[in-house]
């Protein structure tokens, strides 16, 4: 089977599929891997050091999807790459399909395999998510510090506060992997941490393992008491492959400060908070109700080459696996990989994203009897 890596287009998307060594490993397994020119670049990846890993360089795109039996990517396929899948190729990516219906239907009308790192389920966990959720939450607190600056339009609070001056209060919806990532930072540089949880089992374990965050019950009551008081709101809701829950409503957003700022890692997927829209690293805020919204969709991009190496540690065996032992072969060792499987042969496969869109859905076939 041959690997094909093309560059992202999805405007401002740093990231590439593979690290150089990634490749290496595949090759030394006797993979065919194709990395379309310049893919690497912007994380800091030369063409060099993938051909020296001995992958083949390609010149555009096009030949990429051509000659590819399995597509490996960051982002959800842009309509330029969606016109170049075909039936019986795979597509293994980012999808979030649960909060674009036209991507679901164009996908559908490929017939290609298309299997989506954010829905691959073992037990709890989503294992190809978390570590780009791991960058989003600490990126979270990072860039909501810097909007709350004064000559960014914030209100001047500084999150960690000084002697004989009390922290900033900052409010995470969500006790998942980026909420326990955001409020790492968050507890780290001195703010006052509350994070919203529905789970009890959840909450007992970050009162353990989060001693300086408080954690709290999430309800609209819950939210309607912190959001007067807070300067920086977190939401960090995800339903895998489910589009996310609407949380916080504008009129629920009056009651904040003008100045203070939000954001939304789940904008992904559709967003928590009823105002927001995604927005891109070159114009990453706009202004709602007073509140400065940040909703960037893909958060890890800005630190390109950190996200790479952390997303091919956790994809790499499974591409390794499609790519040896077929869907078929690798399902039947990894059957985690049957929930990741969005379409297959044009037919939708995922239910919660049929659920989101009005579409039937049905058996992948690869389930295990």
């Amino acid at each position: 089977m041959i690997v094909g890596i093309p560059r992202e287009i999805k405007k401002q998307e740093s990231r590439v599929a593979m690290v150089p060594l990634g490749v290496r490993q595949l090759v030394r397994r006797g993979v065919a891997v194709l990395v379309e020119r310049g893919a690497g670049e912007d994380a800091d990846y030369l063409d060099e050091e993938f051909a020296d890993a001995g992958a083949e360089l390609i010149d555009g795109a096009a030949e990429v999807f051509e000659r590819a039996d399995l597509i490996v990517k960051v982002k959800e396929p842009q309509p330029a790459e969606v016109a170049m899948l075909r039936e019986g190729q795979m597509l293994f990516t980012y999808l979030h399909l649960a909060a674009d219906k036209s991507l679901t239907e164009t996908l559908l009308a490929t017939g290609v395999t298309g299997i989506a790192y954010e829905t691959v389920q073992v037990g709890k966990r989503l294992p190809l998510l978390e570590p780009m959720s791991e960058v989003a939450g600490r990126m979270s607190v990072m860039v909501g510090a810097y909007f709350l600056a004064k000559h960014e339009g914030g209100r001047g609070t500084l999150l960690g506060g000084v002697p004989g001056v009390l922290p900033g209060r900052v409010t995470i919806i969500g006790g998942g992997t980026s909420g326990v990532n955001a409020a790492k930072v968050a507890t780290g540089i001195g703010a006052d941490t509350t994070i919203l949880e529905v789970s009890s089992e959840r909450m007992t374990w970050l009162d353990t393992a989060m001693p300086h965050a408080r954690t709290l019950y999430s309800s609209e009551g819950a939210l309607m008491e912190l959001l007067p008081r807070t300067d920086l709101l977190i939401g960090a809701v995800l339903v895998p492959g489910a589009k996310a829950p609407n949380l916080v409503t504008r009129d629920m957003l009056r009651s904040m400060r003008k100045g203070t700022v939000l954001v939304d890692i789940a904008v992904d997927q559709g967003g928590c908070i009823e105002t927001t829209r995604p927005t891109t690293h070159e114009s990453p805020i706009f202004e709602e109700e007073g509140v400065i919204h940040y909703c960037v969709a893909n958060m890890p991009g800005a630190y390109a080459r950190t996200s790479t190496q952390a997303l091919t540690n956790v994809t790499l065996p499974y591409i390794q696996l499609l790519a040896t032992e077929g869907l078929a072969g690798a399902c039947a060792q990894r059957p985690e990989l049957v929930g990741g499987i969005n379409c297959k042969d044009g037919k939708l496969t995922c239910r919660e994203v049929g659920e989101a869109h009005g579409l039937e859905t049905v058996l992948t076939g690869m389930e295990l009897s």
